[in-house]
């Protein structure tokens, strides 16, 4: 049902792309969208620590460093399978390079700094091992191959199965260097979905022959929010957008019918968090109603250098505006499933940043490579899992400098993550989310110092180092991971629920047939969906996916890297 107005719930990457789409490809008018949102970068944010205190810093536990900068996050692309993305970004100029479009200044920069990890995993005892090797044993290449060559069709045998369920005759998978790259690389855990593990192996099946090194991996020039985000905000600022922040839309109204099955919105409600009022929006027959459904950064909290991130029990504020829909509703999806296990969902991050290159210089001696895409994991030296076998501590991505635009020369910027934050440090006795941003900093210290044997060690220089940071920021997640939770087809709303006439979900909550969540590519192809369906634009427009994982080439030379 076509519309001519469109309300936004949320303003992250996914309605960003809607909005863009309706513009260009609906021949809509800017000032016939309007959204209404917390923030205005979801997902992909980066700035100034000072900046984001604004934002998120705990009213309740005052912070005293709010210098450097954080990005909660960091995103990896890939242009082979972000093909949306990409379009995505082809139509919007750079925030940073003028002449350029984000697309144009995301390959430029790209074509210049190539990813080539030589220090894809790391061990105590061991130094950088040879990733290379996958370890894999002829059962674990069987399970595998029955995962790849497993048709959509059958796709629902995996309804709610889990890794560790799928795997439970095969233990030494978890044991082998491909998981300890594939659990880092992407943030699966043995908990998570089997089915969302499938349509990985689908996407990026060709990933088997370069995970060891990433040079499938591709970056934009400076942090995903200037870089990509700003692009798209400046775009529809200059396309008169209505951008309203400080929003937090907390129930629907809904049409009542008589079969009590039309999903039609007719107002919202909705509180502006700058006056804690209650404000109410009607929803007109010619509007449509764009809501992403759920964010994996809803409910972070942030600490600093001296101060632990504190742990904000909030359900989220999209997911809990989606349990709404679905007490009403019998098919929206089941949001409990990804928003009610934290121990399956949740991440500590932290963006450190100094004020000289030392610890870069650190880094750039006991990896062998420059800065630049690397993604270096640390394994543990003992058993640290519940299936009694050896896993990655911790994980850092230390990226081209500068990697903020207001940056100083001498200043460096590096974010890592723990992917189990209730695990204990090795080297600062606590659990990793208990821990302040000097604890994290001197784990990393740590965490290097055992690949780093010798004289001139950088135990050596850990006090210098410690003295050269200018903040270290942890930052708690309690829902990071939690698209990968287990479940079925159906606990996910389709982007144009059955029997909807003006509400359609977007974001990584929502089911695409084949697509893969936790990537800029689905969260752009669902608004680009709800874009073409309430503008009237053919389905066939829509970007074209290639299938990798019919491409006898491709999986030719991902059956032959099993073999290494």
């Amino acid at each position: 049902m076509t519309k001519n107005k469109a309300i936004m719930i949320g303003a992250g990457l996914a309605n960003m792309a809607a909005a863009v789409y309706l513009i260009q490809e609906g021949h809509w008018n800017g000032n016939q969208i309007t959204f209404y949102s917390l923030d205005d970068h979801g997902s992909n944010d980066g700035s100034a620590a000072n900046d984001a205190a604004d934002e998120y810093w705990n009213k309740n536990h005052p912070l005293e460093n709010t210098k450097g900068f954080v990005a909660r996050g960091g995103r990896m692309l890939n242009y082979r399978t972000y093909v949306d993305l990409m379009d995505l970004l082809s139509r919007v100029p750079s925030a940073t390079e003028p002449g350029m479009t984000a697309a144009e200044d995301t390959r430029d920069f790209d074509a210049h700094h190539r990813t080539f990890d030589k220090a894809r995993l790391m061990e105590g005892g061991k130094g950088i091992l040879n990733a290379g090797k996958l370890g894999l044993n002829n059962k674990d290449r069987l399970k595998l191959t029955e995962l790849i060559l497993m048709p959509d069709s059958k796709e629902e045998k995996l309804d709610n199965v889990t890794i560790a369920d799928y795997f439970q005759d095969d233990p030494h998978m978890f044991e082998t260097h491909f998981w300890y790259m594939w659990e880092t690389t992407f943030a699966f855990r043995t908990q998570s979905s089997a089915q969302e593990l499938r349509r990985y192996m689908h996407m990026m099946i060709y990933e088997f022959t370069q995970i060891e090194h990433l040079v499938g991996v591709n970056r934009t020039r400076y942090n995903q929010f200037e870089s990509m985000m700003l692009p798209l905000i400046n775009y529809l600022k200059d396309q008169s957008v209505n951008i309203i922040l400080n929003r937090r839309v907390t129930d629907f109204d809904f049409k009542d019918t008589p079969m009590q099955d039309e999903i039609t919105v007719t107002g919202l409600t909705m509180t502006n968090t700058e006056t804690n009022e209650e404000e109410h929006v009607d929803v007109d027959d010619d509007t449509a109603v764009i809501f992403t459904n759920g964010s994996i950064t809803d409910s972070a909290t942030l600490g600093d250098y001296n101060t632990p991130a504190a742990e904000n029990m909030d359900y989220g504020a999209a997911a809990s505006l989606w349990k709404k829909a679905t007490a009403r509703f019998y098919n929206l999806g089941n949001p409990d499933k990804f928003f009610n296990d934290r121990n399956a969902s949740e991440w500590s991050s932290f963006t450190l940043t100094t004020s000289n290159h030392v610890l870069l210089n650190e880094i750039t001696r006991i990896t062998t490579q420059v800065p630049g895409n690397a993604l270096n994991s640390f394994l543990s030296t003992s058993p640290i899992t519940s299936l009694g076998h050896k896993d990655v501590n911790m994980s850092i991505v230390v990226h081209h400098q500068p990697h903020f635009t207001t940056q100083k020369p001498n200043e460096s910027v590096i974010w890592g993550y723990f992917l189990y934050p209730r695990r204990r440090g090795e080297f600062v006795q606590k659990e990793y989310i208990k821990m302040t941003g000097k604890e994290m900093a001197e784990e990393l210290i740590g965490q290097l110092s055992k690949v780093d044997p010798g004289p001139g060690n950088i135990m050596d220089k850990k006090q210098e180092i410690l003295d050269s940071i200018i903040n270290c920021i942890p930052v708690y997640m309690p829902y990071a991971s939690a698209l990968f939770n287990n479940r079925a087809k159906s606990d996910r709303p389709k982007v144009i629920p059955q029997h909807s006439t003006n509400l359609a979900f977007t974001g990584e909550f929502v089911e695409q047939p084949y697509q893969m969540v936790f990537t800029e590519q689905s969260a752009v192809r669902s608004g680009e969906i709800a874009a073409y369906h309430f503008a009237g634009v053919p389905m066939a427009k829509l970007v074209k996916n290639k299938r990798y994982d019919r491409d006898p080439k491709t999986l030719a030379k991902a059956t032959k890297k099993m073999f290494e």
